[in-house]
């Protein structure tokens, strides 16, 4: 291991082989860091390398429900930069929808167990590591704007996402005196491969044929890593990443009656 590797930071991304998790890599790696991800995917894991260049990597197959393989995966990337993980990102997470009353128990659990339990197991098996390297350590969690409100066939989804805002409440209070940065991410529509999925059971039609048809924004994933960026490098809590999820913060905020009438509605033109 060269010197030069025991100074520089080290990223830690879940999700790493694709999208979000993508982007946050290539703009980590881009500014010097040294990168590390892991997927269930590894052939997106190697793809997302080479995207990022530089030999300042290390990649790892783990699936967040497997908490022993946490252990495996940090030690791994933290003995490839230098004994260090100086930030790391719950990034990986699937989404479900449908009415509840629809939904398969495994259907339910799958996404339960990866958007929550997952961030949970990650946070509770990095936090010596940013310990170590605190002050100016950093735990990100990339929530949604499904987190700032429920919407129809959207209530494990959101469930856990609201959680993973709730995660980075407590963790921000109890990581406080250890110098670790807490944040979550709450982007709205973002230009991933997630939005050529259905995202509602039932339906085939696409989110992003959904998303535009409504006049809705399609933002760029690369507004998410910087927005990851700045959240290492300040002091926020929550992060909205689009315009669509700002708008509707502001909107829960001052007009929750006027939300939830038009979630109703949007309910009602689904057929519920």
């Amino acid at each position: 291991m060269s010197d030069a590797n025991t100074t520089r930071r080290n990223i830690f991304i879940t999700g790493g082989a694709s999208g979000i998790g993508r982007a946050v890599a290539r703009h980590f790696g881009e500014r010097g860091w040294f990168v590390s991800i892991a997927d269930v995917n590894e052939e997106g894991m190697q793809d997302t390398l080479g995207l990022v260049g530089g030999g300042f990597t290390y990649s790892h197959k783990l699936d967040v429900r497997d908490r022993a393989a946490w252990d495996v995966a940090l030690k791994g990337a933290a003995t490839a930069a230098g004994d260090r993980i100086d930030v790391m990102v719950n990034n990986a997470g699937i989404g479900t929808g449908g009415n509840l009353a629809d939904l398969e128990v495994e259907e339910i659990d799958r996404c339960l167990d990866i958007n929550l339990r997952g961030v949970l197991y990650g946070a509770q098996a990095v936090y010596p590591y940013l310990q170590k390297t605190a002050p100016g350590s950093a735990l990100v969690n990339i929530a949604s704007a499904a987190g700032i409100t429920g919407g129809t066939g959207m209530s494990v989804y959101s469930a856990t996402k609201f959680g993973v805002r709730g995660i980075a409440e407590s963790l921000d209070a109890e990581w406080a005196p250890d110098g670790i940065k807490v944040s979550s991410i709450c982007p709205s529509f973002i230009d991933t491969p997630l939005l050529d999925g259905t995202g509602h059971r039932g339906n085939n039609e696409q989110i992003r044929t959904r998303v535009k048809e409504a006049g809705l924004e399609i933002t760029p994933v690369e507004e998410v890593a910087q927005t990851v960026w700045d959240a290492v490098h300040g002091d926020g809590l929550h992060h909205l990443v689009g315009k669509t999820a700002k708008q509707l913060n502001f909107a829960k905020r001052w007009m929750p009656g006027k939300v939830r009438k038009q979630q109703r509605s949007a309910a009602g033109l689904l057929g519920r």
